[in-house]
């Protein structure tokens, strides 16, 4: 196809080199017959023998690359095709124009081997521009139609380039791709595989494919390819030429014009020369040396303003080292203008300063290289001042903090505390109350705060100080406790050792604590409250003070919002590159940059109240913590008073700190709440231990129930309804408790000192009207039961635990006076009793009555302090069972002696011989005997029990005296009216001496009856009469010598 197009005759001696000769046999290229290979002779190679090869990466390269080659060898070309197409025609080729029916010219060969490297789709449209690469002589004339050729084809119907296989057109068409090459040659073999000859059979087999060097379809395809390319592309060519042609000659006019139009700017441009010289260049001349001479005057100012920013820069520093921070501060507000180039302040300015401003000579002189350090100097003075300013700041503040809390007694503090802890309680009565004294702000105080404030801001440190603040009031508040705390030194060894020693000696961290903590130890109960005090009032105190401080700032920063009138001048990054001095001095003069302002949301979170108050209240109960566990064994084993008012002084500062900084203070609470259990089950255990000492060494006789245990059981009694003023009292921390006189504090028993007085002057208790004579051993129960409750009155939210430990007290109290008295205990005590008589039973009998008629109202109290007091109230009602079961047993003991004594007077009575004939008219002994023990017991009872519970032992006495003196009367055999005689005469006494006590009954009656039904037969038989109806008796002697009538 190719040469068909380029119109060249190939040689027939290139055929011999051919591809596809060279890929025939050896026999077939040179020539000569094929012959038929024998046994051992060569087989020709099959595709299966050549080896495999390799594809090289070719390189893309891209058109562009062929454009200098394709411009020469195109103008060539041109240049041949249109000699060609002239000896054709017979005439110059310039002289033959297409008509507007003719096909357009021919394309370039340069478009049209792009267009077939690049990949055709549809009809291409030439650009006019590609004609321009040729001269107008070299422009391709259209050729003549002629009879064959071209011209034929062109009156047959073009084939479309959809005939054409679309690999053809890909614009990544590679022949070397095998995927390729296997399409363009329709499969074709590149060998022909040999024939069979012989009954030889072929070792490839016949594949039916033709071989590519003698296919001639496929080269006649090829050619048919490229002819159809070359159609479209020359008919794209001729409808473009025309226009191309037009505009080609317009060009050459333009041309022309613009030939002419390059020679009148030169002549203008020589006319204007000769006058630029000859008038403008002199006058410029005095106007540039004018303009220098104004330069160096203003270069002048300019080293004047220099040397005045340094020196000013000296007078600042001298200024902040003799401590006039104020001027310091206006004099570098200066410096900063004079750099700046702006007008200064005329107050604190000298003479060159005010002259340099009022002539307008001030330029901004920021940039230049001199002033390249003055920034860092300028910001290091600056920060100086800063550093001045805040110490004031904070020797004013922390100041005022210190003398507000040496101002305001721990009294009123604790009272305020009271008021707002009690605020929310039921019952609680508002009562008017004085302003708070944190609260009162003097007006130097403010005035003072907002000078300072001023300067801070000024000088770009109120971030600095409020953190410096910060920071100094944590460590002041460490400083509060510390400074209330003994010493960590041993006073005592250095005080005898020499001074060289003390300095050679050192104590460490350690040693120091040690020996702060033996010194807290050592603190008694009042010191160590008084301390405590101390320490809660000035840190609390502290604490609002500083609430109001923080407060304070934050209104006066807020009222500073507008920006101070100065700000730290930085030197720009580097000096401006201006062509002269002049454009420099008269460059317009970057203004200062806006001055900063306090930024309300940085102070804010600087001073953020809620967090620096909660930070000071963990720090403060974080070293009281310390303190308070340090002091644990001491605390829990004072007197009941004054762990109370340690209770409720800690709980005063604990709700304080919780209703300033909103945090409950865990750590705390914790703390005091293991004290309160530790002192709990301390109190407890000590109440216990005292009550059993004292009924170990009770002789279980009367005692006087004085002033003060009428006071106690009465505050025992009232506290079943309302809260008991004294109590209440004992806790208040601004009254200092006195004791009272004969009274000994000891673990929270207050000791009256009972003594014995004699028995007229012995008093009772009275509980509901009713009397209680009670021994030692009660009257120390009723001062364990108020202990408790006053524990329980100061501590309500320990009442459960208090509660159970009263009911075990109870229950040790009935438990050992049963030891002691049922079991007869006290005879192997300290008491050492002989034993255990009628007394002591009445008197352990009077001391449960008296407990038992205190349980309701003990009762009546727990019930007022908690909430669920269902178990509770169970529990008491069991121990008031366990005290009457108790009494029950006393009773029953006291029935059980009498009735044995009566059964010993009953064997006495059996032994005696009633028909002998007494000596005289006296009773007999065991009567006497028997009504004298029945007698004393009553009157033991009457003295020391109530008549309802004399009654109670009495009634079964005397039940077991009728059952058991009627049945042995009815078992004598009396056989003589002298032995009759004899046992009325015993009833008769018996009658007339116990028939008046309590609860005798118709004992005398009964046992008169069992007598008067004997009969004496031995008398009736003797004097054959009858015997006389039953008599009363007459006087019946006493055994004082003394006659009662019954």
């Amino acid at each position: 196809m190719v040469r068909k197009m380029l119109n060249i005759e190939i040689p027939e001696r290139l055929h011999a080199t051919a591809i596809s000769t060279l890929l025939q046999p050896p026999i077939v290229r040179t020539g000569l017959l094929p012959h038929t290979p024998g046994i051992g002779a060569h087989k020709a190679p099959s595709s299966r023998d050549i080896p495999p090869v390799t594809l090289a990466n070719i390189p893309h390269i891209e058109n562009s690359a062929f454009k200098p080659y394709l411009s020469q060898a195109g103008s060539l070309y041109e240049a041949f095709r249109r000699a060609k197409d002239g000896s054709d025609d017979g005439r110059p080729p310039s002289s033959r124009r297409p008509s507007k029916g003719e096909p357009g010219a021919p394309e370039t060969f340069y478009h049209g081997m792009q267009r077939r490297t690049s990949g055709i789709t549809s009809s291409p449209k030439i650009d006019s521009s590609t004609w321009s690469q040729t001269s107008p002589a070299e422009a391709p004339q259209p050729r003549r139609r002629t009879s064959g050729g071209v011209s034929r084809r062109a009156g047959l119907a073009v084939a479309p380039l959809s005939t054409i296989p679309p690999v053809y057109l890909e614009s990544d068409f590679h022949l070397e791709n095998p995927r390729t090459f296997d399409i363009v040659s329709e499969r074709s073999e590149i060998v022909q595989p040999p024939s069979a000859t012989n009954g030889a059979l072929s070792t490839t087999g016949t594949t039916g494919k033709k071989a590519l060097a003698s296919n001639a379809i496929l080269q006649e395809k090829l050619s048919w390819y490229m002819d159809t390319v070359e159609i479209h592309l020359i008919s794209s060519i001729s409808s473009a030429s025309t226009s191309f042609f037009a505009a080609l000659g317009s060009l050459r006019e333009l041309q022309s014009e613009a030939a002419q139009s390059v020679t009148n700017i030169k002549k203008l441009r020589g006319e204007l020369a000769s006058l630029d010289h000859g008038m403008a260049v002199s006058g410029l001349t005095i106007v540039a040396m004018r303009r220098r001479r104004e330069n160096m005057r203003k270069l002048g100012n300019a080293v004047d303003q220099l040397r005045e920013i340094v020196e000013s820069v000296t007078r600042c520093e001298e200024l902040v080292d003799s401590g006039e921070i104020e001027a310091a501060l206006k004099a570098l507000s200066n410096v900063e203008h004079l750099m700046a180039g702006d007008t200064i302040d005329s107050t604190v300015s000298n003479s060159t300063q005010r002259a340099l401003s009022q002539n307008g000579r001030l330029v901004d002189l920021r940039g230049i290289k001199a002033l390249d350090g003055a920034g860092g100097d300028i910001a290091f003075l600056r920060k100086r001042i800063g550093k001045a300013f805040e110490a004031r700041f904070l020797d004013t503040l922390l100041g005022d903090i210190r003398r507000h809390v040496d101002s305001v007694p721990p009294s009123k503090i604790f009272q305020r505390w009271d008021q707002a802890s009690n605020r929310f309680r039921a019952g609680h009565i508002r009562t008017p109350t004085e302003f708070p004294a944190y609260l009162q702000i003097e007006g130097s105080l403010r005035s003072a705060l907002l000078a300072q404030l001023k300067g801070l801001a000024r000088s770009e440190y109120i971030m600095s100080a409020a953190i410096a603040y910060r920071e100094a009031v944590l460590r002041e508040f460490k400083s509060l406790i510390r400074r209330h705390l003994p010493s960590s030194s041993d006073d005592d060894t250095e005080s005898t050792t020499s001074i060289a020693t003390q300095e050679s000696r050192h104590t460490t961290p350690q040693e120091r604590s040690s020996i702060l903590a033996r010194n807290l130890r050592a603190l008694d109960a009042g010191d160590a409250e008084e301390m405590l005090k101390k320490i809660y009032s000035n840190t609390g105190e502290a604490l609002r003070r500083l609430g109001t401080q923080v407060k304070m700032l934050l209104d006066i920063t807020s009222s500073l919002g507008s920006p101070h009138p100065n700000m730290s001048m930085r030197s720009p990054p580097r000096s401006p590159q201006l062509g002269s001095i002049d454009g420099y001095l008269h460059a317009a003069p970057s203004p200062l940059p806006p001055p900063a302002s306090i930024k309300q949301e940085e102070i804010q979170q600087a001073l953020d109240l809620s967090s620096l108050l909660g930070q000071a209240v963990d720090i403060a109960q974080i070293q009281i913590t310390k303190i308070l566990k340090v002091r644990t064994d001491q605390t829990t084993s004072s007197d009941l008073t004054s762990f109370l008012r340690y209770f409720t002084l800690n709980r005063l500062f604990a709700d304080e700190c919780e209703g300033v900084s909103g945090r409950s203070g865990t750590a705390l609470k914790t703390v005091v709440n293991d004290h309160i259990r530790s002192f709990v089950s301390h109190v407890a255990d000590v109440e216990r231990e005292r009550l059993l000492e004292t009924m170990d060494t009770d002789t279980w006789d009367a005692r006087d129930f004085n002033e003060d245990a009428s006071d106690r059981l009465l505050r025992i009694i009232t506290s079943s309804t309302k809260d008991v003023e004294s109590w209440y009292k004992s806790s208040l921390l601004w009254e200092d408790e006195g004791m009272t006189s004969g009274q000994t504090p000891s673990n929270g028993i207050v000791l009256n000192g009972v003594q014995q007085v004699s028995k007229d002057k012995i008093r009772s208790a009275i509980i509901d009207e009713e009397k209680f004579i009670l021994p030692e051993s009660a009257i120390a129960v009723c001062r364990g039961i108020e202990s408790f409750e006053h524990l329980l009155t100061g501590i309500p939210s320990m009442t459960q635990e208090v509660s159970s430990s009263l009911l075990e007290y109870l229950k040790v109290f009935n438990s050992r006076s049963s030891q002691l008295i049922l079991g007869a205990g006290a005879t192997r005590s300290s008491a050492a009793l002989k034993n255990i008589t009628t007394k002591h039973l009445a008197l352990s009998s009077q001391g449960l009555s008296f407990v038992i008629a205190l349980i309701p109202h003990i009762r009546e109290f727990v019930r007022r302090h908690v909430s669920n007091s269902g178990g509770l109230m169970m529990d008491f009602d069991k121990v008031k069972r366990l005290f009457q079961e108790h009494q029950s047993g006393i009773h029953d003991k006291l029935v059980e002696i009498m009735s044995g004594r009566a059964a010993a007077h009953v064997n006495t009575m059996k032994k005696i011989d009633w028909d002998q004939p007494a000596q005289n008219e006296a009773v007999n002994g065991y009567m006497e005997t028997l009504v004298k023990e029945t007698t004393t017991l009553h009157k033991v009872l009457s003295r020391h029990l109530p008549g309802s519970s004399v009654q109670m032992i009495m009634g079964p006495v005397m039940e077991s005296y009728k059952e058991l003196w009627g049945k042995a009367y009815r078992a004598v055999e009396v056989k003589t009216p002298a032995g009759k005689e004899r046992l009325l005469r015993d009833v008769d006494y018996l009658k007339a001496r116990i028939g008046k006590l309590d609860g005798s009954g118709e004992i005398g009656d009964y046992l008169l009856n069992v007598i008067n039904e004997k009969s004496v037969e031995a008398e009736s038989r003797s004097t054959g009469r009858t015997p006389e109806p039953e008599r009363q008796p007459a006087a019946i002697p006493m055994p004082n010598g003394n006659s009662e009538k019954p």
